[in-house]
């Protein structure tokens, strides 16, 4: 037996201690890795919750085509094609069925609240049943909406008046808030409202503490991609103005230190109308007047780069969005041979994940209020199919 194996005897478990090991890369010499003095290093991701900051979200939307693109897009196409009943549903039952749609405008009214929780993190459709406007506090019974009572859905952003309530109930997989009070902008409650009568439009999904911290709503669509709408609007408004310089007239005065340091402020305001008498000289006619010995030179820049700088803020864009630069931008495809195709077809995959994800469960809430409202009864077996949106 060798020494190693008489050491310990057989069948005995090693003497094992727990340490704590905390591995990271570094280089000092190189000022590289954990603990140097690198910019990289000095990197800090703040947690910041803009999806909290309302007017910010406001301001952006207003004034911003892409932020509007963004929030906008996707619910588009989600609604594009809509849903399709199936079940044992007749033709006669399918018209009806379309026409309490029509008539509710349920379409536009879905399509507004997926828009506004993408924009605030949180929106609700508060489900109008006519004649039980007294009734929002109680939990909606099927039996009790009669046909041609189904009025629409009201739609209310997180910030506009939809508080929920600190009691919880597990509805669809997830604890969400039994009630929301409505409020006014005075900030009364106006009513108390049952979940069961209210749709949820979430945006982002978040971990559950951070859930909890947006009061069970979701992120902003716009906080995950606000870094990269600064960069492009820098980049596009630093390249529109590097066009002004394209074209740059130099003329050298003689003396001109002296002019502005020495001589009187007369004699500057008079040098200053020369100067605009030119420029309005050459802007209408063309034509530029100097003294004899006076040397104007022009200069022509050509920028080389900058489109190369401007599609990399695009492709961030896109990919923070998750939306093709076709689409985002109205762009056509670029490139030799280049289609696009592929890129529709992983947007189209994505966006049926969240018909599935997000407007299903909005949907087959809505389905049995919609059946007993046009039929007076829901049919067994009663499902929500969604057509394809790559054809």
């Amino acid at each position: 037996m060798s020494r190693r194996n008489k050491s310990r005897p057989r069948g005995a478990q090693p003497n094992t201690e727990a340490v704590s090991v905390q591995d990271a890369f570094s280089n000092p010499l190189f000022r590289l890795g954990y603990g140097s003095q690198s910019p990289l290093e000095a990197t800090e991701y703040p947690l910041t919750r803009m999806t909290d900051n309302y007017a910010l979200l406001n301001s952006l939307y207003r004034d911003n085509w892409v932020v509007q693109n963004v929030v906008g897009i996707i619910p588009d196409d989600m609604t594009k094609k809509w849903f399709a009943p199936a079940g044992a549903v007749g033709p006669e039952h399918l018209k009806e069925l379309d026409r309490v749609q029509r008539v509710t405008a349920l379409r536009e009214r879905v399509n507004e609240g997926l828009r506004w929780g993408r924009l605030y993190g949180g929106a609700a459709g508060l489900i109008m049943i006519r004649g039980q406007e007294g009734m929002l506090g109680q939990p909606l019974e099927l039996e009790s909406i009669y046909p041609g009572t189904f009025q629409g859905l009201y739609i209310l952003d997180r910030w506009q008046g939809v508080v929920p309530g600190m009691e919880l109930v597990f509805e669809g997989g997830e604890p969400v808030p039994a009630y929301y009070s409505i409020t006014d902008a005075r900030g009364n409650t106006v009513a108390k409202v049952h979940h069961s009568r209210l749709v949820r439009f979430t945006g982002r999904d978040l971990p559950f503490l951070e859930r909890v911290a947006e009061l069970y709503w979701g992120e902003s669509e716009v906080e995950a991609l606000y870094n990269d709408v600064v960069k492009h609007d820098n980049v596009a408004a630093n390249m529109a103005a590097l066009t002004f310089r394209a074209n740059v007239d130099t003329m050298e005065v003689q003396n001109l230190d002296q002019l502005f340091s020495v001589t009187s402020g007369e004699q500057q305001r008079r040098f200053w109308n020369v100067m605009q008498a030119q420029s309005v000289m050459k802007s209408n006619f063309g034509m530029q007047l100097v003294n004899r010995g006076d040397q104007i030179k022009n200069t022509q820049y050509t920028f080389t780069g900058l489109q190369e700088v401007y599609d990399s803020m695009c492709l961030d864009l896109s990919g923070a969005s998750r939306i093709p630069v076709t689409k985002l931008f109205g762009r056509s495809p670029a490139g030799m041979n280049a289609t696009g195709e592929s890129d529709l077809r992983n947007y189209y995959d994505y966006v049926d994940t969240l018909r599935e994800a997000k407007l299903r469960p909005i949907l087959e809430k809505l389905l049995p209020v919609l059946a007993m409202s046009a039929w007076g009864a829901v049919p067994d077996g009663l499902d929500i199919t969604f057509p394809p949106l790559w054809t």
